[in-house]
């Protein structure tokens, strides 16, 4: 068994947040997050939610929009401490401590594919949303996990780690979204050498292998 193996999700994400840039610091995020702006529900003086935050990167912008109340909720403590914007909790994103329609708009990004049940996960943000309330989230898309891809890091040490993914098919979730009375507005695809075009070492090789290859998926969806 390799080391990353015998680790849990949240080990190995405090071992990263050493290194862990508060910014879009790698191709697939600055395009991940181009395309989550893009898809920006209307935020001001609206209650918003950073699910699995992270470094926080999305509560900044949460509170540039002038949102009248930003939660960062994360699993890791490490990650928790780089956050600079909004109120931080360390929980699970499966079992929100919040009330019932706590929040007009949860945002997550590039995590999805760490919830063990996807239907669980919307039922959980369902309830947390108020009525007309907006979920936006990212996820490593489940073509890319397929097709052997793996989201990977470096500790301080130079160790290299995979991270697991739970591969939730667009199909199971947009069942999910049903089940958990979440309507979803729109999907959106990035795809290597389309929507993805940034070069970087050994990208030539990269972008000649899995050209057309869906690596991250976007999805609005409404309450």
């Amino acid at each position: 068994m390799d080391a990353d193996q015998a680790l849990s999700t949240r080990e190995l994400y405090e071992r990263w947040a050493p290194t862990y840039l508060p910014t879009s610091h790698n191709p697939l995020m600055r395009v991940e997050q181009q395309a989550m702006i893009e898809l920006w529900p209307e935020v001001a003086g609206r209650r918003a939610l950073d699910l699995a935050c992270g470094t926080g990167r999305y509560a900044r912008f949460l509170v540039a929009a002038h949102a009248a109340q930003v939660f960062t909720l994360d699993l890791s403590t490490g990650m928790l401490r780089h956050v600079s914007a909004g109120i931080p909790v360390c929980a699970s994103m499966m079992r929100l401590p919040f009330v019932s329609g706590a929040f007009d708009i949860v945002i997550s990004g590039l995590a999805v594919g760490h919830a063990s049940s996807i239907d669980e996960w919307m039922l959980e943000i369902a309830r947390v949303l108020a009525p007309d309330g907006v979920l936006l989230y990212s996820d490593f898309h489940p073509e890319a996990a397929r097709a052997g891809l793996t989201r990977s890091f470096k500790d301080e040490s130079g160790h290299s780690y995979s991270l697991p993914h739970h591969r939730h098919d667009i199909a199971t979730q947009r069942q999910a979204a049903a089940q958990a009375h979440l309507t979803i507005e729109t999907v959106k695809e990035i795809r290597v050498g389309m929507e993805l075009q940034e070069t970087f070492p050994n990208s030539e090789e990269f972008y000649r292998r899995w050209h057309g290859l869906p690596l991250v998926l976007v999805v609005r969806a409404r309450k």
